[in-house]
């Protein structure tokens, strides 16, 4: 599979955007927190990280993108092992305390949904979160046959990016 593929694929759900808010009935949805520093440097630095593909690389995953920084529209294939996950970003956040982007799922990968990769900074505390946010139903044949397997590796690699940045 090669970039320049992507470029005409349709995303493989409706819900565009909707990692934004409540999450879509009839999916799997996973939500995960964790705290990966204080101050506002911590913030930027992960910040950074994150809009270059930080937490997918972190975690182990190969990513090719068509550009650095993840933007609406950039298209990314992120493997892990022999798999090809082929996506594309939605929206990106760039606000005073919250930075990320969130990407949907494209033809050819074997989920069907959204996730979103962001950094949070908490200024009560002082305390910056990694966090990831998804929903996502099977997309294939061999996905749903192995079912379970595949929610087990989408909760240990949401586990994975928030320790990533």
């Amino acid at each position: 599979m090669r970039l320049s593929d992507l470029a005409d694929l349709p995303f493989t759900y409706s819900e565009i955007g909707a990692t934004k808010g409540p999450l879509p009935g009839g999916y799997h949805h996973v939500r995960e927190s964790a705290l990966i520093g204080r101050g506002r440097e911590r913030f930027e630095a992960a910040g950074d990280a994150v809009l270059r593909w930080g937490m997918l690389r972190g975690a182990g995953a190969r990513v090719r993108a068509t550009s650095e920084v993840a933007h609406v529209g950039a298209e990314v294939i992120v493997g892990l092992g022999p798999v090809s996950a082929p996506c594309r970003v939605v929206y990106v956040l760039d606000e005073p305390d919250r930075r990320g982007y969130a990407y949907g799922t494209l033809r050819g990968h074997a989920e069907t949904g959204e996730e979103l990769f962001a950094v949070r900074y908490d200024a009560a505390d002082d305390a910056v979160y990694a966090e990831v946010t998804a929903f996502s139903r099977h997309g294939t044949w061999w996905s749903r046959l192995a079912g379970p397997v595949t929610s087990l590796i989408q909760g240990w690699m949401s586990r994975r990016y928030v320790r990533a940045v």
